[in-house]
């Protein structure tokens, strides 16, 4: 393997927790490069040591960690959303895409041989609901180590992701 070629493993749900008020100006950049332009969206990433940087950089604003699939299939299916404001369906993946249904996109997305742009007109951004019956004991303002909702997360995320789905 040549050095020059980036191995990405896994795809990352990187999710919008508090908003961006008294920040410094590199931080409201980051956020913007992530889209992350409002409290409770939700951006697909790979775990690129760039995307880790700046994940590090909005810990105290964002919560992260890894996808299965299926919560992928939940969040497109649920909060995806074509141009115009249409939900992605079965039929306008077989239709549109070379993929033989949404379960074949997911799986070859996240092998890496895929990404959300093969599916011509879908937002890069999923706008989620607040997570129902709340976020952690703690709260908003506490890393997730400590019993609250910033920060990494790991396999954690995805039952974030079906709370607010």
């Amino acid at each position: 393997m040549s050095k020059n070629k980036i191995e990405m493993t896994k795809r990352l749900a990187v999710i919008r927790i508090r908003g961006r008020v008294d920040r410094s100006l590199s931080i409201k950049k980051t956020l913007e490069l992530l889209r992350l332009n409002r409290i409770n969206h939700c951006v697909i990433i790979d775990d690129r040591e760039t995307y880790k940087g700046m994940l590090q950089k909005t810990k105290d604003l964002i919560t992260w960690g890894e996808l299965d699939s299926l919560t992928m299939k939940e969040l497109l299916l649920k909060r995806g959303r074509l141009e115009g404001g249409q939900r992605i369906t079965e039929e306008y993946v077989k239709k549109n895409t070379n993929f033989s249904g949404i379960d074949d996109f997911i799986t070859k997305f996240l092998k890496f041989e895929a990404n959300l742009s093969d599916i011509r007109g879908l937002k890069q951004v999923f706008r989620l609901h607040p997570p129902r019956r709340g976020h952690r004991r703690r709260g908003v303002k506490q890393p997730f180590t400590l019993g609250g909702s910033l920060g990494y997360r790991g396999n954690e995320i995805n039952n974030l992701i079906i709370k607010m789905a």
